[in-house]
């Protein structure tokens, strides 16, 4: 929900600077009436008045600014007083940053003045807006209507009558039946309420009715302002999305003071929660709602534990349909990207890690000699996704730090083909005469699989294909014009004609050539049929008969992308087979259900 800080007397602490001062200079004699006379009707008179002498450099006789805004049931008789004979006075509160104010009070010790104007200041006194005139006579002053006839008027003569004498009171409420406001964190609500500094513009004094021809003592002893207290009512500012504040930019601490920096909450920062947390920027910022009571709260980016703040790009946003705007700053532990989702360039992810991890991006280890510098993007030193290197022409091996079988003498330009029927000794060229010693490497697929490396869309198709000296690999080296004929799934008698081993829905994770033949591992997700060979919802190798003996990449296999794979098996070594009459299809929820029904009902 949103929030509101508690309200309290914003003058408290806080010391008012004024024009003037009695007895700053020297000691000055001033007059009064006492208050118990004065309290009572005029009828009566105002009885003897009373004599005595202020001076600010003595404790006992001075009457400082601090006065007005001390504990007033501690101190009910302490007050401020002007310099004699003064008519213009001021008396200005500034604060050390913005608050909220509700309503101020004024207790006069010396008769109201005939005209005052309260004012506040929203950029610390550079600019002043009136709050209200004060008048007995609004027209003939500042020439507004008395909001005793027309309501809502920026003028009345409420609080202008000289009687009572003393302890008259002058108030201002910020929330009147005039000013509604349904929502106190608006724009209109911040403009009416919200302050920085306060000043009180005594315009015109005014004598005491009592005062007559009887008058023994010097009138102007009794010309000046009093005032006992100023009680300014109001809270620190904090948008909804504080309760409580606390010492903004100030030192020492007085009880009951009202403090200006938010304690925020709705993962908010700043004094006045006026921003989202370095790390919630996923939205634009709001303030609470304090007609509906919504939070409005900041949220966090999904920058994956890899950095410490974030920012909220309104592009961003947008393209997202206002669902997510926030861009990570800096990312750490090697990554980049809007969400630090990816690997920098030089890295690559390890999948056996969360994305979260610190160690998730693992450094390329490419031989510097066999790989490639011109590789499909400029910036990648291997690909990162899968940490392989990109060879140079007859290079192998992850990475690719040693010569494709059937090549030889690596070095800085790759490695020369064998000028021999099958393998050469990768030193000297040398040809082998069996097949005894004929190695085995674990190494990708060279052939264009689709989706194994992703376009980045500013490269032309061109760059992308195999050129003269060909990267590819075993097999794939001298491959005849391929079409995959994809097997379809017929009648039910067609299917069970086939009479496949194994049925199953597998995850394909990656590809590579063992020279002699092809290995794909996969993630067996469900299996629907099995035969003699046992398997298991597990990682397992399947093996493609067609990608060795026809050069082609058929049945396509793409890494990444779930498939029902129907086919058959090879019993006496355990492995599962794959060729062009088997049923190869990107998985979809139907196509398995109506091969699970085939096989229940179908088959017999």
């Amino acid at each position: 929900r949103s929030c509101n800080p508690p309200v309290g007397n914003l003058a408290t602490g806080r010391t008012p600077a004024t024009l003037t001062t009695c007895g700053q200079n020297s000691t000055e004699l001033y007059c009064f009436y006492p208050d118990q006379n004065l309290l009572h009707q005029v009828s009566h008179g105002c009885g003897q008045p009373r004599c005595t002498k202020c001076n600010a450099n003595q404790p006992d006789n001075s009457h400082l600014p601090a006065d007005m805004t001390d504990d007033f049931f501690a101190n009910p008789i302490s007050w401020w007083q002007s310099a004699q004979g003064v008519h213009r006075e001021e008396i200005r509160l500034d604060f050390e940053t913005e608050f909220y104010l509700t309503h101020v009070i004024a207790v006069f010790k010396s008769p109201r003045p005939a005209a005052m104007v309260l004012e506040r200041s929203q950029d610390y006194g550079q600019t002043w807006r009136p709050y209200k005139y004060f008048s007995a006579n609004c027209t003939a002053t500042f020439g507004l209507q008395d909001d005793l006839i027309e309501e809502g008027s920026m003028c009345t003569s409420r609080y202008s009558d000289a009687v009572p004498c003393t302890r008259g009171e002058v108030i201002y409420r910020a929330l009147s039946p005039a000013n509604k406001i349904e929502d106190p964190y608006s724009p209109e609500a911040q403009d009416l309420l919200k302050l920085t500094n306060l000043r009180l513009l005594l315009l015109k004094r005014q004598e005491c009715p009592c005062q007559g021809s009887e008058l023994v003592e010097k009138p102007q002893r009794f010309a000046h302002y009093a005032i006992y207290d100023l009680i300014i009512r109001g809270s620190c500012f904090c948008n909804g999305h504080a309760e409580e504040c606390e010492l903004a930019n100030r030192t020492g601490i007085m009880e009951n003071m009202v403090h200006g920096k938010c304690v925020c909450r709705h993962n908010t920062a700043g004094d006045h929660c006026e921003k989202c947390a370095p790390l919630y920027n996923d939205r634009p910022w709001k303030p609470g709602d304090g007609k509906t009571g919504a939070p409005n709260e900041c949220r966090k980016c999904r920058c994956h534990n890899h950095a410490d703040s974030c920012h909220f790009d309104l592009s961003v946003w947008l393209a997202s349909g206002k669902r997510s705007g926030g861009v990570c700053d800096n990312c750490k532990h090697n990554t980049e990207g809007h969400r630090c989702q990816r690997c920098k360039p030089g890295y690559y992810r390890d999948r056996g890690k969360p994305l979260s991890s610190t160690e998730v991006c693992k450094p390329c280890t490419c031989q510097p000699m066999g790989s490639a510098n011109a590789t499909f993007s400029r910036s990648w030193r291997c690909h990162p996704k899968t940490g392989f290197c990109y060879c140079k022409p007859g290079v192998a091996g992850p990475n690719c730090d040693r010569c494709l079988m059937g090549y030889w003498g690596f070095g800085e330009n790759g490695c020369r083909p064998c000028d021999c029927a099958r393998d050469c000794d990768q030193h000297t060229g040398n040809c082998f005469n069996g097949y005894d010693n004929e190695p085995f490497f674990n190494i990708p697929i060279g052939g264009r699989i689709p989706d194994l490396v992703e376009t980045p869309t500013n490269e032309s198709e061109e760059e992308w294909k195999w050129n003269d000296h060909e990267q590819g690999f075993s097999a794939l080296r001298h491959p005849e014009k391929c079409v995959c004929k994809e097997k379809v799934l017929g009648s039910v008698a067609d299917f069970c004609q086939m009479k496949y081993a194994y049925v199953i829905k597998a995850r394909i994770l990656s590809a590579h050539d063992k020279g002699t033949h092809a290995e794909v591992v996969v993630k067996v997700k469900k299996v629907l049929k099995s035969g003699k060979v046992k398997i298991a919802r597990s990682n397992r190798s399947i093996y493609p008969e067609s990608w060795t003996n026809r050069g082609c990449t058929c049945p396509i296999l793409n890494p990444g992308t779930d498939y029902l794979i129907a086919g058959q098996e090879d019993s006496r070594t355990s492995k599962l087979l794959v060729n062009m009459n088997s049923l190869v299809k990107p998985w979809k929820a139907y196509l398995g259900k109506q091969v699970s029904d085939i096989l229940r009902t179908g088959c017999k």
